[in-house]
C-alpha cells in the first residue's frame, strides 16, 4: 500500500475501491457494456427503491389515486483498483445520464482487503 503523511499520522492510501452507482433500471445494459468495453467485467447488482429530489408520483389504480413514493432504481455494485476508479466513474455517469432528474448517484469508498472464497486469492487478484 502507498503511504502518506498529514500532521505527522501515517495515512495508508487504499489499493482498492467499492463504487456503488444508482441509476434508472433502463441503463442498466449500457452502462454494463460500456464498462466491459474499459475491461469491467464483474459487478454485482440489486433491484432498488428509493427516492431522491424527486419525492415519488401519484398514479391512479381502478380509480383510486395513490402515492408512489420509492421510484424503482438498480444499484451497481463494483470493486476496482484505485487507478481505475476516475475512469470507471466517468463511465458510469456518460452511460447513465439522460439529463434528467433522478439519473442517480455514484458512491466511492475504500475497500481493505478482498478475497477470493474459491482460491484464497486476495486483494487485487481477487478481484
Amino acid at each position: 500500500m502507498l503511504c502518506g503523511e498529514y500532521r505527522g499520522m501515517v495515512i495508508e492510501e487504499r489499493m482498492m475501491k467499492k463504487v456503488e452507482a444508482i441509476i434508472k433500471p433502463y441503463r442498466l445494459d449500457e452502462v454494463k457494456d460500456a464498462l466491459a468495453d474499459i475491461g469491467i467485467t464483474g459487478m454485482t447488482v440489486s433491484e432498488v427503491k428509493g427516492y431522491g429530489r424527486q419525492k415519488g408520483h401519484s398514479e391512479l389504480y381502478r380509480g383510486a389515486e395513490y402515492a408512489v413514493d420509492f421510484l424503482p432504481k438498480v444499484k451497481m455494485e463494483l470493486i476496482v483498483e484505485a487507478a481505475q476508479v476516475e475512469q470507471v466513474i466517468d463511465t458510469i455517469t456518460e452511460a447513465s445520464r439522460t439529463g434528467k432528474i433522478g439519473d442517480g448517484k455514484i458512491f466511492v469508498s475504500d475497500i481493505e482487503k478482498v478475497i477470493r472464497i474459491r482460491t484464497g486469492e486476495t486483494d487485487a487478484e481477487a478481484i
